[in-house]
């Protein structure tokens, strides 16, 4: 599955069906572009197990807020439009491969 970049409008439509992990990020966030290529590999490895969703805060606020996303990286796990987890910060690909394993 291909990394979705979800906005304020397509967020809810983007998330409400299965395992999904929310990157809330901005391009000016350095520990948000180590995390990007960590994403794409995961993306590549976890197939149709869950499907991951990029969030820019600076454009998406309103769904920022609504998550109260206060630091980034922010990620979180919803399954079926629900939040179940959640980490801030750079995470390395095996923890985030951990964090969807234990919702999926």
């Amino acid at each position: 599955m291909a990394i979705v970049n979800a906005t304020d409008q397509t967020f809810t439509t983007d998330t409400s069906e299965g395992v999904v992990l929310v990157d809330f990020w901005a391009p000016w966030c350095g520990p948000c572009k180590m995390i990007a290529p960590v994403l794409q590999e995961l993306d590549t490895e976890i197939g149709d197990t869950a499907k991951i969703v990029k969030v820019d805060v600076d454009e998406n606020q309103e769904t920022a807020g609504k998550f109260g996303v206060m630091s980034i990286p922010t990620l979180i796990v919803l399954k079926d439009g629900e939040v179940v987890d959640k980490v801030v910060g750079f995470q390395p690909k095996e923890a985030l491969a951990d964090l969807i394993a234990k919702h999926a």
